[in-house]
C-alpha cells in the first residue's frame, strides 16, 4: 500500500496540561469535528473516547496516552493527516507524558483560564522544552467563572518565562463568552449557540474591542517580523506583511519556538476547537520541519542521522506498551525513518535483541484498523513484539542504529501486596509483570528473605491504580495491601580509606584478595561512580570486574537499613593477590566487606524523598492548613493569590504526607485540593532517623 499523504501533512502533537484543565475535553471535540467520532464521550458522564480504562471513566482522569489518527481539512480545501496523543495531567503519570512528548512533533498545552499557570503545567512545560517541542497554547474554559486570558498570558511570562503572543482575544468571558477575535484575519468568530453542532459565523470585530484588536495585532506583527531580516526591513519603512507572509513568520517563530502562539475558546461549549485545528496545520511542524534524529551506531558507538524520509533504513521508537483484550499486548511505535512492512524481521537495539512484526494497527483510542505497511512520521500499534519495552529502539537489522534512550525515575514509595488465595500468586506475577512492561516508573521486585511481592511507584494514587487493576475485570484477584513505606536511601557522610584483605585456607585451593579503597560521598543526584586506578597490575584486569561487583551489590542493598546506597564514588587505587589462590570471586567477597567497613567508619546518613506539594484553598482555610503543613516537618516556600483562591507551594518529606487527602478535606469542608511530586532526596533529622533504623532494623 503506497504512502496516502505526504509527510508535509503530518501534524504529530499531543495535548498537554494539569490535571483537569480540559485536556480531553479538548481531544474529544478534536475528533468530533475531524469526523472520528460521532456522538461526544463526556469526562463527567465518565464516557469520553479517549478514556477507555475504567479507571479513567471513573475518577474522570486520563491515565494511559491514548493514540489516535484523524483528518482535518483546512482552509485551502487540503485533508492533513493528525495523529494525536492524549496525555495525562496527573503528577503520579508524569512518564506519561515523558515518553509522548519524546515522540511528537509539536503539542497543544491546554491551560483553564480561570487558574492560569498550575504546578503540573510547569511541570509539563519544562518537560516539552527538555525534547525541544514546539506549542501552541490554548487558554480553555473561556465560559467558567473567574476566567481571565490575560491573567493566563501575564502567568506564562511570570511562572513559565516564555514568551506567548496572542493570534487571538476573547470575545467576553465567564457566562458572556461568545467567540474569538482572530487577530491574523482581523474579524470575529462566533458559535450560534452551545450544542456541537452549533454554526461557526464570521463577522465584524465588536466596537468596545476594536481597539485591544488593533494593539494585539500590532504587538503579534512585530514579534513575527522579527523572524525575517527582508520583511523586518519593510515593516520598519512603513509595509505591513500579507497574510501568507504573516502566517510563514508565525509557523517559523512556533517551529523554532522563538516565541508560542496563544489562543482561547471552551472545549466543554463547542467554542474555539475548529479553529485550533487550522492553528495545529498552519503552525506546528510536520515531522519533515525537525532536523534529523540523532542516533548512534551500536557497533562502534559513532554518531549517526536518520532523516524523516521513506527512503531511508527503517528506525523507530517504542513508546507505550498496552494490553488489549482479545489482541494481547500492542506495542506503540513512533516511526521516524524508512518503511515498516507486517512480517518484517527488527533489530531492538536498546538491548540487542531480534524482533518480528506481527499485525501493524492505526489506533482511535481503542478501536484500530489493520494495516499492511507504515511510513516515516506514522504512529502505529504493532502485534507480535516479545521483547521491547518503553523507550526502546527499533530498526532495520542490516543498519542498525540506536535513537535517544529515555531516562525514567526511580520510585518513591512501595507496598507489599499478596494475593488472598495462594493459587493466585502466579496469576498475580504475570499481571504485575505485564504492568511493569506498560509502565517504566512503576517496578515490582520479590523480597528475597520474606518472599513477599513489592510495589514500587511515584505515588500513593498510582500505586492504588496498579491495585485497583488487580482488582478488576479481568483479572479478579482480590489482593491484601500492606500500607505504603517510603522509598529511603542510604549515603555516605564523610570520605574514608580502607584496606581489606580476604583470606580463607582450608585445604586444598584457598582465597585470597587484598583490595584498597577510597569511598567519597558524590555531589547530591550525581549517581555512584566506581573508578578503577591499578598502577603496576596490583590488582589484575581480569579480577576488576568482581571488585567493581562487589561495591554494586553493597549500592544496591545499603549496609544501614536495607535501602540502596547512593551519590558515592568508590575507587580501587591498590591491592594484592595470589597466582594460585585469588579468584574474581574472592575479589568480589573483599570489594563487599572493605565497603560494609568503609561506611560504618564513614558513618551512613539516611535520605528521604521530600514532595513539591501545592495547596490550593478558599482564604478561610490558609492558617490551618499551613499549621498543619508545619506540623509534618513541611517548609512553606511561597502563598500567593489565583483568582479568589490562596496557592501555599511547600516541600514536605513523603512520610507525613501519607492519608493527607482526607486530612485536607476536613480542614477545608472539601473546598481545598492538592498536588505533589517528587523533589529531591534530604538528609533525614536525627530524631526520624533514629525512629527509621528502629523500624528497619
Amino acid at each position: 500500500m503506497a504512502r496516502q499523504y505526504d509527510l508535509k501533512d503530518y501534524r504529530n502533537f499531543g495535548i498537554m496540561a494539569h490535571i483537569d484543565a480540559g485536556k480531553t475535553t479538548t481531544t474529544e471535540r478534536i475528533l468530533y469535528y475531524t469526523g472520528k467520532s460521532h456522538k461526544i464521550g463526556e469526562v463527567h458522564d465518565g464516557a469520553a473516547t479517549m478514556d477507555f480504562m475504567e479507571q479513567e471513566a471513573e475518577r474522570g482522569i486520563t491515565i494511559t496516552s491514548a493514540a489516535t489518527t484523524c483528518f482535518w481539512e483546512s482552509r485551502d480545501g487540503k485533508k492533513r493527516r493528525l495523529n494525536i496523543i492524549d496525555t495525562p495531567g496527573h503528577v503520579d503519570f508524569t512518564i506519561e507524558v515523558e515518553r509522548s512528548l519524546r515522540v511528537l512533533d509539536g503539542a497543544v498545552c491546554v491551560l483553564d483560564s480561570n487558574q492560569g499557570v498550575e504546578p503540573q503545567t510547569e511541570t509539563v512545560w519544562r518537560q516539552g522544552d527538555k525534547y525541544n517541542v514546539p506549542r501552541i497554547i490554548f487558554s480553555n474554559k473561556m465560559d467558567k467563572t473567574g476566567a481571565d486570558f490575560y491573567m493566563c498570558l501575564a502567568d506564562i511570562k511570570d511562572k513559565l518565562g516564555a514568551r506567548a503572543v496572542p493570534i487571538q482575544l476573547p470575545i467576553g468571558a465567564e457566562g458572556d463568552f461568545k467567540g474569538v477575535i482572530d487577530l491574523l484575519e482581523m474579524n470575529s468568530i462566533t458559535w450560534d449557540g452551545d450544542g456541537k453542532d452549533a454554526k461557526m459565523a464570521i463577522g465584524e470585530i465588536p466596537a468596545d474591542l476594536l481597539d485591544k484588536a488593533k494593539e494585539y495585532r500590532a504587538a503579534m506583527i512585530e514579534a513575527a517580523v522579527e523572524m525575517d531580516d527582508d520583511v523586518l526591513a519593510e515593516y520598519l519603512d512603513g509595509k505591513e506583511p500579507d497574510l501568507a507572509t504573516l502566517r510563514r513568520l508565525i509557523r517559523k517563530a512556533t517551529v523554532t519556538r522563538a516565541f508560542y502562539p496563544m489562543m482561547c475558546g471552551s472545549a466543554f461549549k463547542h467554542k474555539g476547537v475548529q479553529p485550533l485545528l487550522d492553528a495545529v496545520v498552519d503552525f506546528l511542524p510536520s515531522p519533515l520541519d525537525r532536523e534529523a534524529y540523532k542516533g548512534i551506531n551500536p557497533k562502534d558507538g559513532s554518531d549517526m542521522l536518520r532523516k524523516p524520509d521513506d527512503a531511508e533504513p527503517l528506525s523507530m521508537i517504542a513508546f507505550k506498551i498496552m494490553s488489549f483484550p482479545h489482541v494481547g499486548s500492542l506495542t506503540f511505535c513512533r516511526i521516524y525513518s524508512g518503511k515498516l512492512e507486517k512480517g518484517m524481521a527488527l533489530a531492538q537495539t536498546t538491548r540487542d535483541k531480534k524482533e518480528r512484526v506481527g499485525m501493524i494497527y492505526e489506533m482511535h483510542a481503542e478501536k484500530r484498523e489493520a494495516v499492511d505497511s507504515a511510513y516515516a512520521g506514522d504512529i502505529v500499534a504493532l502485534a507480535g513484539l516479545k521483547d521491547t519495552r518503553t523507550g526502546e529502539t527499533l530498526c532495520d537489522p542490516n543498519k542498525p542504529v540506536l535513537l535517544e534512550k529515555m531516562d525514567f525515575p526511580n520510585p518513591v514509595i512501595e507496598m507489599k501486596v499478596e494475593p488472598k488465595t495462594k493459587g493466585e500468586n502466579e496469576k498475580m506475577a504475570q499481571v504485575l509483570h505485564m504492568l511493569a512492561l506498560e509502565d517504566p516508573s512503576f517496578r515490582v521486585s520479590v523480597d528475597p528473605e520474606s518472599g513477599e511481592t513489592i510495589l514500587k511507584g511515584m505515588g500513593e494514587l498510582h500505586l492504588d491504580i496498579k491495585v485497583d487493576i488487580l482488582r478488576r475485570e479481568p483479572h479478579n484477584i482480590d489482593v491484601a495491601v500492606g500500607a505504603p513505606q517510603v522509598a529511603y536511601r542510604e549515603s555516605l557522610a564523610r570520605a574514608t580509606d580502607i584496606d581489606y584483605t580476604h583470606k580463607k585456607q582450608t585445604g586444598g585451593t584457598g582465597q585470597f584478595a587484598r583490595v584498597k579503597l577510597k569511598l567519597e560521598p558524590n555531589e547530591i543526584g550525581a549517581g555512584n561512580v566506581f573508578e578503577a586506578k591499578i598502577v603496576g597490575g596490583t590488582v589484575p584486569k581480569e579480577y576488576i570486574p568482581g571488585v567493581e561487583k562487589g561495591v554494586e551489590s553493597i549500592w544496591a542493598n545499603g549496609v544501614l537499613i536495607g535501602f540502596p546506597l547512593v551519590d558515592m564514588k568508590v575507587t580501587l587505587h591498590d591491592g594484592a593477590f595470589h597466582e594460585v589462590d585469588s579468584s574474581a570471586i574472592a575479589f568480589e567477597i573483599a570489594s563487599r566487606q572493605a565497603m560494609r567497613e568503609g561506611c560504618e567508619k564513614g558513618g551512613i546518613k539516611i535520605l528521604e524523598p521530600v514532595m513539591d506539594v501545592e495547596v490550593v484553598t478558599p482564604g478561610d482555610f490558609v492558617g490551618g492548613i499551613i499549621g498543619d503543613i508545619n506540623s509534618r516537618r513541611g517548609q512553606i516556600r511561597t502563598q500567593e493569590m489565583r483568582g479568589n483562591a490562596t496557592v501555599i507551594r511547600a516541600n514536605v518529606p513523603l512520610a507525613n504526607m501519607f492519608g493527607y487527602v482526607s486530612q485536607l478535606r476536613s480542614q477545608s469542608t472539601g473546598r481545598a485540593s492538592y498536588t505533589m511530586q517528587f523533589a529531591h532526596y534530604a538528609e533525614v533529622p536525627r530524631n526520624v532517623a533514629d525512629e527509621v533504623r528502629k523500624k528497619y532494623a
